[in-house]
């Protein structure tokens, strides 16, 4: 029969010696920073990727291809080089942002790059037939896209979506590299000065799973409402 060493008890009491609970409250302030910046980023990103969608398909060829530079560029650079160029480049020609303005703009330019091709096929995908539909009815193209396209498109486009703004929660912790105190950050910080590093980034994983799981359930949710009016 094998006995366990004594010599080992050190180490896990080391390892359990507290409960993390304690570690909570300055997470959950750099989850709140998260949050805040994950909403307010969402926004603009959903709006710039309808507007970039619309200029890549609009009837004017520079439009289109000022539209098609600023996807292929925002898609081709790494993330955290555009923060960095935000934030320590644009300063030495005058243009100087807070770290959170920083954040959301760099942040909503990235992921609308990417929203605005989930919004191109979306269109794309809805048929000729309801186009014509619309035009025999006399709708203007506006109230064509408002009233027959865009409803339709959006039930395409919402899985893509729903990963989208998977993506950007995790992603915002590039932002702890501008110096903004969320989650990352705020972990980080906590090793630093508790050096209890196994329940730190074990209750940041958590934190993070905790706040992209509702929101991948609540975007399955709205896209099976949805899918029931196609």
């Amino acid at each position: 029969m094998i006995e366990a060493s004594g010599d080992h008890a050190p180490l896990f009491a080391g390892l359990f010696r507290a409960a993390p609970f304690d570690l909570l409250p300055q997470l959950l302030k750099g989850a709140v920073v998260t949050i805040e910046i994950t909403l307010i980023t969402a926004t603009v990103a959903f709006v710039l990727s309808f507007v970039v969608a619309f200029a890549r398909m609009a009837p004017l060829p520079g439009l289109r291809a000022i539209a098609a530079v600023y996807v292929e560029v925002l898609r081709g650079t790494s993330a955290i080089v555009q923060l960095y160029y935000l934030f320590f480049i644009l300063p030495v020609f005058g243009i100087a942002m807070p770290a959170t303005v920083t954040a959301v703009v760099g942040l909503g330019m990235n992921l609308s790059a990417y929203g605005s091709e989930v919004v191109r096929a979306g269109l794309l995908a809805v048929g000729g037939g309801q186009r014509e539909a619309a035009a025999s009815l006399g709708l203007s193209r506006t109230l064509t896209y408002r009233l027959v396209i865009i409803p339709q498109a959006f039930v395409v486009m919402l899985p893509s979506f729903g990963n989208l703004l998977i993506d950007l929660v995790k992603a915002t912790s590039l932002v702890s590299l501008i110096t903004l105190t969320e989650l990352t950050f705020s972990g980080r910080q906590m090793v630093v000065t508790t050096g209890r590093t196994f329940e730190v980034w074990s209750l940041v994983l958590l934190i993070y799973f905790a706040m992209a799981y509702p929101l991948a359930a609540a975007v399955r949710f709205v896209e099976r409402r949805a899918t029931r009016f196609r």
